[in-house]
């Protein structure tokens, strides 16, 4: 443990993780790295609530271009990592169908396809005919069009990148502290120095805010604010009395619910009907969120599912950006040390391939090298953001 660090990042899970590793590995780096985390089991962070799965279909151009590097970046997983230890990363593209329950969610399906395909992805519309030539099971009165792509979507073993970012880092030097951020001194325009829990102060060259949903309570101990707030996402995993015969698509329902298959089982998704801010260390199940809304929603759209079991279920939270939904990325434009990575509203999982290396290339090169992430940048906030993104599930 030094007294000080070229680079300190709060918050240690995907997010935090991805930004170490792609920090110590970029040989234009010679510095020493911190990750303080609160809890490095990781029982109650959003990566590990995550449903782990990757898609294209986003509203706005720069979420595609994202997935597609994540994309890539998980097929070349070993090769980029550099060491012969580490696996392939297993991916199941079984794709997102996305179902319009009415003319103006369909026209924006149309709308989405075509800047989708533009930028080369493989989403393609289907009337109903269509889906139910392919998917048989579903009950698909009242759907107008869905759109699904079979290329490069569906579940990815998140975990086994996680775990490899932090193996590999920490054996380059990066040091991993168990421990909290309790406060952040600053000098003028830059924070100088952060505050620990176990009553150490350390000093820091930049501090990288990858706290989750607890990014705003962070960033306002530089004194800023984050329109970041945690917000309840529901799970639960379910056995059928019926099985499909074939692979479930990650299917939005117009309801909002969405389901996939996850192996011999499925996994069921869901948020509160009241999307409010909560604590972030509430994880109190709404039961009767099953029974009233999430269970009904299934059971319609494939009746197939009229009997199905629960065998697990738990709560996660989105780091949800109240603004536009896009992640908060780079440099606060009056503390020029303290850098953001949050805000995801759900895609963070999928997202921190890009995201970490972004981050990276900033802190060492002053500027985006892989891909052009400067929307996301934090001065956009003032003016109302970004294109919203539109599909947040």
């Amino acid at each position: 443990m030094q007294d000080s660090y070229d680079v300190v990042i709060v918050g240690g899970a995907m997010i935090g993780a991805s930004v170490a590793w792609h920090l110590i590995s970029d040989p234009g780096f010679d510095g020493r790295v911190l990750v303080v985390e609160r809890d490095t089991t990781y029982q109650a962070c959003s990566t590990a609530h995550t449903n782990s799965c990757i898609r294209m279909q986003f509203s706005t151009p720069l979420n595609v271009r994202v997935s597609q590097y994540g994309v890539d970046y998980v097929k070349d997983f070993r090769e980029r990592m550099g060491d012969e230890r580490v696996p392939e990363i297993h991916m199941h593209p079984f794709g997102y169908m996305y179902l319009a329950g009415d003319e103006a969610a369909a026209e924006a399906l149309r709308v989405n396809q075509v800047m989708q395909a533009g930028l080369g992805a493989a989403t393609r519309l289907l009337t109903p005919d269509e889906i139910a030539s392919e998917y048989p099971f579903y009950d698909l009165d009242g759907i107008v069009l869905g759109s699904h792509n079979p290329v490069d979507e569906g579940y990815f073993d998140g975990t086994t990148m996680f775990d490899w970012w932090r193996r590999l880092a920490r054996e380059r030097g990066v040091e991993f502290l168990e421990d909290e951020v309790v406060g952040m001194r600053r000098d003028g325009g830059r924070v100088v120095a952060v505050q620990l829990a176990s009553g150490r102060e350390v000093g820091c060259g930049t501090v990288v805010n990858a706290a989750g949903p607890r990014a705003g309570r962070v960033a306002a101990m530089a004194g800023l604010e984050l329109p970041v707030e945690p917000r309840k996402r529901y799970t639960w995993v379910v056995e059928a009395a019926e099985p499909l015969g074939q692979d479930l698509p990650l299917t939005i329902d117009p309801s909002g619910v969405h389901m996939r298959s996850d192996g011999k089982y499925y996994m069921i998704g869901a948020a509160p009907d009241e999307d409010l801010a909560v604590e972030p260390d509430d994880f109190i199940e709404d039961f009767s969120l099953w029974e009233q809304k999430a269970w009904p929603a299934v059971a319609t759209r494939i009746p197939q599912f009229q009997a199905l079991r629960v065998v697990n279920s738990w709560v996660g939270h989105y780091a949800y950006n109240t603004v536009d939904q896009n992640a908060i990325l780079g440099p606060h434009p009056e503390v020029g040390n303290f850098l953001f990575v949050n805000g995801f509203s759900g895609h963070g999982f999928q997202q921190a391939p890009a995201m970490g290396r972004g981050l990276a290339e900033w802190i060492i090169h002053g500027e985006y090298r892989a891909l052009d992430l400067t929307d996301f940048g934090y001065s956009r906030l003032a003016g109302g953001g970004m294109a919203s993104e539109l599909r947040v599930i």
